[in-house]
């Protein structure tokens, strides 16, 4: 899947499967038909999907997104006016009653268990809502209410601890997650979806987070999977590109960069983290996309280039990507333990599909085409 026809098929394959798989309200699944995910739609997941298709120019796509987790935000204000009330209180309401990371795609909170209680999804909607509304010069007033009540929920509870990307430990800050709240939090003053008062507590907390991302999560001259561990993360990419919490040129994203690349990066695929077991802890493609992003935004295209084909290399023959693959895995002996739980990796998973479109447009690539 390295050469250029065939990485435009694959790129025009997917747009088709995140389009043709949105939901009619605009909750993307995560993965159609992988059994620990069916049925649900993540915020964290759902934006960046949506900001690959915007990216890629399927406008209407993306918005109706955006429409989704705005129906959902607006569903449970009252819950959010709790959340707020306890925190400003004094007294915050405990992880299981703040507000999930996922819904059923009619905006429902599932049955299932879950490692819930996320924050950073509830940034990246925010972040995602703002690129689109700027790439693509829309009103934004539908999505006013939604957005300026999310952004008190976050302004409310920002620096509680909570699961991370990978829904896990619950109990850290994890750098990712501030800087998704980080990123959310500045798109909806550039993008005009605060004012007045709330926008200047949005500009303060803003500052703050960066302030404890630099000086409490960094260590060796990169930065941190959470604060107090000096290990690294797959995510800690996004913080410098697409997200933009961390300044390309300095000296932090290109430590961030070096170490990312030395420590989780074989042959351009990317892992989670020095020892992930889930399916035995094999090499992402969205991470490989989201440090290709990353290279971009260091104007190092041609190593940026090398994470999309590799990323690209690891698509079925009908064109699906997955979530994960093996060859090496991290922990061989405990992928069984995880096809016995759910079935094999998620194939198709949609992030995987997107962060692909997204680091294409960067490139430059003409996403639209059957060729590169």
């Amino acid at each position: 899947m390295t050469t250029q026809a065939s990485l435009g098929h694959l790129l025009k394959h997917s747009r088709t499967v995140i389009t043709s798989l949105q939901e009619p309200n605009g909750a993307y699944p995560a993965s159609p038909s992988f059994s620990a995910y069916k049925g649900y739609c993540w915020f964290r997941d759902g934006s960046f999907i949506a900001d690959g298709v915007s990216a890629a120019g399927e406008v209407e796509s993306a918005s109706r997104f955006f429409d989704w987790c705005a129906m959902v935000i607006m569903r449970y204000q009252d819950r959010i006016g709790h959340i707020i009330e306890a925190a400003h209180a004094g007294n915050p309401l405990p992880d299981e009653q703040m507000l999930p990371t996922r819904f059923t795609f009619d905006g429902s909170m599932g049955q299932d268990d879950w490692w819930d209680f996320q924050l950073d999804g509830y940034g990246t909607w925010l972040w995602a809502l703002g690129q689109h509304a700027l790439r693509h010069k829309l009103n934004i007033d539908v999505w006013k209410p939604a957005a300026q009540l999310t952004v008190d929920y976050l302004l409310s509870s920002w620096d509680r601890p909570c699961f991370d990307w990978w829904e896990e430990h619950r109990e850290q800050q994890h750098i990712s997650t501030l800087g998704c709240i980080a990123a959310g939090l500045q798109a909806a003053i550039e993008a005009g979806l605060v004012e007045g008062l709330q926008a200047q507590a949005a500009v303060l907390t803003y500052g703050d987070i960066k302030q404890k991302i630099i000086q409490e999560g960094t260590a060796d001259f990169h930065l941190c999977k959470w604060i107090g561990n000096d290990s690294l993360d797959g995510s800690l990419s996004a913080l410098i590109a697409p997200l933009r919490v961390i300044d390309p040129a300095c000296d932090l994203a290109k430590g961030t960069i070096a170490a990312l690349e030395q420590q989780l990066s074989v042959d351009f695929g990317v892992h989670r983290f020095l020892g992930d077991t889930f399916y035995g802890g094999g090499r992402w493609p969205l991470l490989s996309c989201f440090l290709g992003l990353a290279h971009v935004s260091t104007g190092n295209a041609q190593k940026a280039r090398q994470y999309l084909d590799w990323a690209a290399s690891t698509a079925t023959e009908s064109l699906e990507l997955p979530e994960q693959v093996g060859n090496p895995l991290l922990a061989p002996e405990r992928r069984q333990e995880w096809r016995d739980r759910w079935g094999e990796v998620a194939t198709p998973l949609l992030w995987s599909h997107a962060m692909l479109l997204r680091l294409a447009v960067e490139l430059g690539i003409n996403v639209k085409e059957t060729s590169s």
